[in-house]
């Protein structure tokens, strides 16, 4: 399976999208609520429809950016939010170039084809600031070829991760969706 640029394109032309929840995740919402200084730079890479850009504008963050590699869900995004368009990018995410405070991670990690996860994290700490960090939810349950979505458990993150960053949190999720409950974990990692 060659999870490229058209593999996306087409899963969201045909609504192919089971991993929409159609919403901010309850987790991801409840950390949103706790940020004070919304002048942090924030990206979210593997965006999709990202609810949480949505979010992160209603609540009064400006600095927010989005990554795609698939227009579909980049163009819908920018047509409900043309204050931003210059925020909402079409790319690759190992192209992208720029310095965040927080990265938030929300399906795109075990999107991705496992082989891409050591590249994943130098990537993301090349795009953290000092003591940056990176938030969200990855999934929890072996991983496997089959997917995407490609699980993976604790052990295996934080051993991927430990190189980079310092875990600040890595725990199951208490406040999941219900069809994710008991299958995601909540984590921050900061960069080291």
């Amino acid at each position: 399976m060659n999870l490229n640029k058209e593999y996306w394109e087409n899963r969201y032309q045909n609504e192919d999208t089971s991993w929409d929840t159609g919403s901010i995740t309850t987790p991801l919402k409840e950390y949103i609520d706790q940020i004070k200084n919304k002048d942090l730079k924030i990206l979210i890479p593997g965006a999709g429809n990202s609810y949480e850009f949505d979010y992160l504008i209603a609540n009064g963050f400006k600095n927010v950016y989005v990554i795609d590699i698939s227009s579909h869900p980049i163009n819908k995004l920018r047509s409900k939010n043309p204050k931003f368009e210059k925020q909402i990018l079409i790319g690759d995410f190992f192209k992208h170039k720029g310095a965040y405070d927080i990265i938030i991670e929300q399906t795109f990690f075990c999107a991705l084809d496992p082989t891409l996860r050591n590249n994943y994290i130098t990537k993301m700490n090349d795009l953290l600031k000092p003591k940056g960090k990176i938030v969200g939810l990855l999934f929890n349950f072996p991983l496997s070829s089959e997917g995407p979505p490609f699980g993976g458990s604790i052990d295996e993150y934080q051993n991927s991760f430990s190189k980079l960053f310092t875990t600040k949190i890595l725990e199951k999720a208490y406040n999941s969706i219900k069809p994710r409950l008991g299958r995601e974990l909540f984590f921050i990692f900061e960069k080291k």
